[in-house]
This record gives structure tokens, C-alpha cells and sequence, in this order.
């Protein structure tokens, strides 16, 4: 089974953080991402669980999409943000702030996990890699070479008013 990869993806219902909500229990960290027609049935042949949303008017298609599992329990996903900044790693702690992202573009590799249980079997898509691509409005873009003056704050220096003493300043 082949890794799934997706450039200038669509991802929709995030849940980064894991909230717990109506269809989706505490610490379940998850997204979904649109798919093309053709790859939503090739890849629900393949035994993925496709969904499909359906049309809001009688001119538009269904639209298929796959929800994606992110787990950093055994090997974490590798994400990464993209600003005009640059690039920053996104960990288990920070990713949370993907939920209200305004996401510009996304490129993900999805990684396929074969199960078997209680009589069901299927694929499980996994996030394996993800680079997104935020949307800055002018006001960002205007300060996006200002300093950070947190910049550097690890804890214990006693030189900082940003951070009660707790910078490397």
C-alpha cells in the first residue's frame, strides 16, 4: 500500500487540538481533506473510507473527501508552517493553532494503515507530512520583519519584561 499525496489540498472539519465534540471524542486529533473525484474512487476501491458530501444545487458533483487521523503517539507527523516569515516546525504542542490557521495552500502525504477489528477491516489515513501555507492579511505582511522581542525566551535569566525573567536575553 502506497503513500497518498496531495498538493494544494483542501482540508476542512480540523481539529488539530483533538476538542472533544459531537462526533469526535476527547484527544482524537483529525482533519479531512477534498478530494479529486477520480482519486476518491480509486481510493475507496482500494478500501479507504471515501465520503462524499453532497451537492448544494443540482449543478455542482458530490464531493469526495477522506478524514486523516494525526497521531504523534509512534511516529510523529512532520509539519510544518509557512509564513513570509519562513518555515517553523509545528509540534504536538503548538499544533492546535492549525484549527483557526487561515490556510492559503496545503501539501500533505497521507499514510495508509491496514486494520482489523472485530470483524471490520479497512485503511486508516495518517498524516505523515504536511506543509501549509498561511494566508496573511496586509497588516501581517507589514510587520512581518518587525523583532519578536519573546524571541529566545527559554526560562531563568532574570533580564526580561516580557517574560517575568524567563528569557536567554
Amino acid at each position: 500500500m502506497q503513500n497518498v499525496v496531495v498538493e494544494n489540498a483542501k482540508i476542512m472539519f480540523r481539529n488539530f487540538s483533538g476538542a472533544e465534540g459531537k462526533f469526535n471524542p476527547a484527544g482524537r486529533r483529525n482533519f479531512c481533506v477534498f478530494l479529486d473525484s477520480d482519486v476518491g474512487h480509486q481510493l475507496k476501491k482500494d478500501g479507504w473510507n471515501i465520503r462524499w458530501l453532497q451537492p448544494r444545487d443540482d449543478d455542482s458533483e458530490e464531493q469526495a473527501y477522506l478524514q486523516v487521523k494525526v497521531s504523534f503517539s509512534n511516529k510523529p507527523p512532520k509539519i510544518v508552517m509557512v509564513s513570509s516569515k519562513g518555515k517553523t516546525a509545528i509540534s504536538e504542542e503548538t499544533v492546535n493553532i492549525l484549527d483557526w490557521a487561515d490556510i492559503k495552500s496545503a501539501d500533505l502525504v497521507i499514510t495508509p494503515y491496514e486494520y482489523s477489528v472485530n470483524g471490520r477491516s479497512g485503511i486508516s489515513a495518517y498524516l505523515k507530512t504536511l506543509y501549509v501555507t498561511i494566508a496573511e492579511d496586509e497588516i501581517e505582511q507589514k510587520y512581518a520583519n518587525a523583532p519578536d522581542s519573546a524571541e529566545g525566551c527559554i526560562g531563568g535569566c532574570g533580564n526580561c519584561d516580557i517574560c517575568d525573567g524567563g528569557c536567554a536575553g
